[in-house]
C-alpha cells in the first residue's frame, strides 16, 4: 500500500491497486469511466471535431450536486494500465481530437504522467479539474500540460463546507488557479482552437447568487487581467442534493441574468452558456465507451 496526500484532503490514506482507504476510495491504477470525442466543452476546446476526453472514476472533492455523480461517487468503469491509457491517448488523437482532455483526474495523476511519458500527444493536453488541488501535485504536472480548464466553484467557505465539506475550497483553489495562470504563459488560440492557456469554469448554483457574484469578483481583483471564464447554466439537480432543497430545482432567468450583469460590469471575458443549456442531454453517458487502439 502507498500513501497518498496528492489532494488539499491529505488523507494520508492507503491505496492498493484498484481501492483506497482515502476520502476518494481510489486505489493507484486509474478507473476510466468513458474516452471519446465530446463536443460540449468551450467552443476553443470542442472546437469542430472534439475534445478527446477522458473520463475518471472517483473524486477528491465531491461536491453534493455534481452532474457526474454516477462516477465520481464510486469507481464505475475500467481499470487500466498506464500503457492502456498512452493506447487510449492515441487512438483518440489519430481520430481527430483537438486535444487530449483528463477530466477529474487528480487521484490518478502519477498513473497519468507514466502515461504521457509513455505516449505524449501531437496535440494539446488539458487537466480539466474541480480546481481543488494542491502546488505540489500541479508543480508535477506542469511540464505534461498545455491548457488548465479548472473550476472555481465557491468563493465562500461556508457554501465550500456546505456542499463540498470543503471549507478551505476559496483559498486552496484561488491560489491552484494562480499558479495554472502563471504556468500557462498566456492563452495561444490558433483558428479558433485553444493550444496553450486558462479557462476558469464556474456553474451557477440555484439559491446561491451571492456565491456566484463573489466567484466572479474574486477571479476579477486576482487572477491575471484577462483571464477567460467560463460562466455554466447548465445546473441540472442530481447527486445527493435530498436535503439541500434549494438545488432541488434549475436555475432561473432571474439569478443567471444577476450573474451575467456582474461578469458584464467587471469586464470579464471568455464564454456564457445560454439557460437552455440545463438539460440532461449534455451529460455523457457513462458507458465505459473506449476508442479502439490503432
Amino acid at each position: 500500500m502507498e500513501r497518498c496526500n496528492l489532494c488539499p484532503r491529505m488523507c494520508g490514506a492507503a491505496r492498493g491497486k484498484v481501492r483506497g482507504e482515502g476520502f476518494c476510495g481510489c486505489g493507484r491504477m486509474p478507473i476510466i469511466a468513458r474516452a471519446a470525442l465530446h463536443m460540449w466543452e468551450e467552443p476553443v476546446i470542442s472546437g469542430s471535431c472534439g475534445s478527446g476526453t477522458i473520463f475518471f472514476s472517483g473524486c477528491g472533492l465531491g461536491c453534493v450536486f455534481c452532474q457526474n455523480d454516477s462516477i465520481s461517487s464510486s469507481l464505475r468503469g475500467s481499470a487500466v494500465t498506464a500503457e492502456k491509457l498512452a493506447g487510449i491517448m492515441r487512438s483518440l488523437e489519430l481520430q481527430g481530437a483537438h486535444n487530449i482532455s483528463f477530466v477529474t483526474g487528480t487521484h490518478y495523476v502519477d498513473a497519468i504522467i507514466s502515461a504521457l511519458k509513455i505516449y505524449r500527444p501531437g496535440i494539446p493536453t488539458v487537466w480539466n479539474s474541480g480546481g481543488y488541488e494542491r502546488l505540489s501535485t500541479l508543480r508535477m504536472l506542469k511540464e505534461y500540460i498545455d491548457i488548465w480548464l479548472p473550476d472555481f466553484k465557491f468563493a465562500l467557505p461556508d457554501t465550500a463546507a456546505k456542499y463540498a465539506s470543503a471549507r478551505d475550497y476559496p483559498s486552496v483553489a484561488l491560489e491552484a488557479i494562480k499558479f495554472m495562470c502563471m504556468t500557462s504563459g498566456g492563452n495561444v488560440i490558433e483558428n479558433g482552437i485553444m493550444k496553450r492557456g486558462v479557462i476558469v469554469r464556474h456553474l451557477v448554483l440555484p439559491g446561491n447568487v451571492r456565491n456566484s457574484v463573489a466567484a466572479l469578483r474574486k477571479i476579477s481583483s486576482e487572477l491575471p487581467r484577462g483571464t477567460l471564464v467560463s460562466i455554466m447554466s447548465q445546473y441540472t439537480p442530481s447527486g445527493n442534493i435530498s436535503v439541500f432543497p434549494e438545488l432541488g430545482r434549475r436555475l432561473t432567468e432571474r439569478e443567471y441574468r444577476r450573474v451575467l450583469n456582474t461578469a458584464d460590469a467587471l469586464g470579464i471575458d471568455g464564454f456564457k452558456q445560454e439557460l437552455s443549456s440545463a438539460a440532461e442531454e449534455y451529460v455523457p453517458e457513462f458507458d465505459l465507451t473506449e476508442p479502439e487502439e490503432e
